[in-house]
Formats: C-alpha cells, structure tokens, sequence
C-alpha cells in the first residue's frame, strides 16, 4: 500500500521542489500536492500566472528525479463562501475556475485523485442540490484530465456555542447520498479521519463512516489525530482517537486506496532542522499500521 503526505508544511519551509526532494530522501512512496493556497491575496502562487503548466511541469521533472510520484491531490478551498466578508469580495467568481486549475495540474504531476471540499450552507436541502450541480460542472474536466474527484467529510462550527456542528458529508448516510447521486466513475470518498472523530460532526464514529461508505465508495484518506473535539491534524498516538477500530474497519471493508497523512500540525512544532527525523516517524506510523493490520 502506498504512503503518502501532504507537500503543505514542507513548501512554508523549504519551497514546494524541495518540499518533494525531501519527501522522498524520508522515503515516502508518494506526495499529496497541497493547492490550498493559490488564491492567497498576499502573493502569486505561480499555479494562478500564465506560464503555470511550465511550473506544473518542473514540480513533476522533480518527483521523476527523485524518484516518488503524486499519488492524490487536494484543491483549493472553500469551494464556496456563503457570507463572504468584505476582504473575500469576489472570491466565489475565482474559486471554480482556480479548482480546475488544480485539477489540470494534479494530472500533469500524475495524480490520480484531487480533494475538492463539497460546499457548505445552512440549509442541508439546499447544500445537497447545489454539491451535485457543482460537482457535475467539473465532470468535464474530470474526463478532460483523466482524474477522479474526492469529496470529503466536513464539519461545520457554532461560534455561539462553540461547538462543532454536523456539516456536508458528515454523516455516512449523507455521504453516501452525494456519492451516488455522481457519476461513480469519477466521484469517490475521501474520509477524513480525524473529521469523523470531532464530537458534534454527527458522524457515529470514524469506523461507521468507513463501514457505511464500504470497499467501492472509500477510496482515499486524510489520516490525523485529534482530541475528539479540535480538528488539530496531529500524529495518530498524540491524541484521542482510537486507531485499532478504525484499522479494523479498513481492514474489514478491504479499503485498496492509498495510505495518506494529512497530520502536518505534527510537524509544525519542529524546526527545519527536525523536519525530516519528524516525518520519518509518520512515515513509520504507516508501516506500522499496515503491517499489523495486513492493509
């Protein structure tokens, strides 16, 4: 089984090409390319300027020499802001056509999954019609570009309260809903562990979203740890979540995706010196569950 993890925390310290050289001296098999933020009002992401293919095209001549391929993806987000403040003004003009960009440069890195964030609003009813018009309207470029999209399990919060709160796909009977209402042929799951685990998501526990979602429908995963209650993206063992269930329930539905750590937070506390001795023990973690679960 592959494994894989996230480019975002490597690029913030050592720039996306040696974010992958690094990734693979660790020995990782494969990277998930972050494109989380493109759209950063502060700078120009080279992906969002005329000569992005050139620049998409040098990130993959760097994961061939060192030798690790792109395995997934995960596009811009959100994918649609429902009160945009003053600041965000015209983002939801931006955010379609910046998603599609990343879903061309995920196939030139050779991805074969991207991420994109299904949409959320207030109304559930409302939320589920406009997600299946909004994923229908990057079918196109699916097939244009030969890559599968993953929806993710979200959670929502109430600032009032302080909690979280169920959000779009939280729950396994309405992510399996979103699913089947897309062309399965280029719509898959990505479960977001950790999202699954937060109380008040809605979600049971990880392990029934993984049974309700079954073998065909899971085909990717955002592996982290968390206190059950904050969506901390920390290293499995360094919170709350019980890993064993979870494993089990992979292991029960014969989940053939790939292995991916999205525990970034992890790494976050360590300086760059440390960076690749701390990525080392992520990398272990998922030899670790592999072999004892026969994943």
């Amino acid at each position: 089984m592959i494994i894989s993890t996230q480019t975002d925390s490597f690029a913030h310290k050592f720039g996306e090409h040696d974010a992958i050289k690094y990734l693979a001296k660790v020995g990782f098999d494969a990277f998930d390319y972050s494109m989380f933020n493109i759209l950063n009002k502060n700078i120009t992401h080279p992906l969002m300027r005329a000569d992005y293919k050139e620049y998409a095209l040098s990130l993959r001549a760097a994961a061939d020499e060192y030798n690790i391929i792109c395995n997934q993806a995960h596009a811009p987000f959100p994918s649609f802001m429902q009160y945009p403040a003053e600041e965000h003004s015209g983002y939801n003009e931006i955010i379609t056509p910046a998603i599609v960009r990343s879903m061309e440069t995920a196939a030139i890195l050779g991805a074969g999954i991207i991420v994109v964030h299904p949409v959320m609003l207030d109304n559930p009813a409302e939320q589920k019609k406009m997600n299946v018009e909004f994923y229908n309207n990057l079918l196109p470029y699916c097939k244009k570009y030969n890559i599968k999209i993953a929806l993710e399990n979200m959670w929502g919060w109430d600032e009032q309260n302080k909690k979280v709160t169920p959000a779009a796909c939280s729950t396994g009977r309405e992510f399996c809903e979103y699913l089947d209402a897309l062309d399965k042929n280029w719509f898959t799951a990505c479960l977001d562990l950790g999202h699954g685990e937060m109380q008040g998501s809605g979600a049971a526990s990880t392990a029934e979203l993984i049974y309700m979602l079954g073998h065909d429908r899971l085909k990717a995963l955002h592996i982290h740890d968390n206190n059950k209650i904050n969506d901390t993206h920390t290293l499995p063992f360094t919170g709350k979540i019980n890993w064993d269930e979870i494993m089990t329930a992979l292991k029960n539905i014969n989940y053939d995706g790939d292995f991916t750590f999205e525990a970034d937070a992890f790494l976050q506390g360590f300086p760059a010196e440390l960076y690749l001795e701390a990525s080392g023990l992520m990398l272990n973690t998922g030899r670790y569950f592999i072999k004892k679960y026969g994943l």
